[in-house]
């Protein structure tokens, strides 16, 4: 693999990421459109909720909802840091673990194909990748890096 094809892959993958937790957020914040239109998933916080105690059955539906608020903040924090590559490693890992968390939950509790229709451990898997690149090129990261060491 040349240099040149593992920079696009590493930027591509994390715009493939960074905006695979951008829309969710949208969705679930009714700014894709109202639930029951096409490509929407919940439509509003209160239906994103209610999935949320599903994939938690074991907690009351406050602790799933703030458990929903966590989830969405960092998926708005690692979308943005993905997309602009700012701290990517950890934005990449702190993916990589939400993924995996979110996977695992919907394998127990909304059946074993659930996760893989949505390709939720692929997703997670791709993160993990991502943290394991050296530099990130076309990042806020790379550009930080190479004035610090011009100076």
């Amino acid at each position: 693999m040349t240099k040149r094809t593992r920079d696009i892959a590493q930027l591509y993958l994390r715009l493939a990421l960074g905006f695979g937790f951008i829309l969710p957020v949208m969705d679930r914040w009714g700014m894709l459109g109202a639930p029951g239109k096409p490509n929407v998933g919940w439509g509003n916080w209160n239906n994103f909720t209610n999935y949320t105690n599903s994939l938690m059955p074991y907690l009351d539906w406050s602790s799933a909802e703030l458990l929903g608020w966590a989830a969405t903040f960092f998926e708005l924090v690692f979308g943005i840091f993905l997309i602009i590559g700012y701290r990517t490693k950890l934005a990449a890992y702190g993916s990589f673990l939400l993924t995996l968390a979110f996977a695992l939950s919907m394998f127990f509790f909304a059946g074993y194909r659930a996760p893989f229709n949505y390709s939720v451990f692929s997703d997670s898997a791709a993160a993990l990748l991502l943290a394991s690149i050296p530099v990130y090129r076309w990042s806020i990261d790379h550009f930080a890096q190479k004035l610090k060491t011009e100076s």
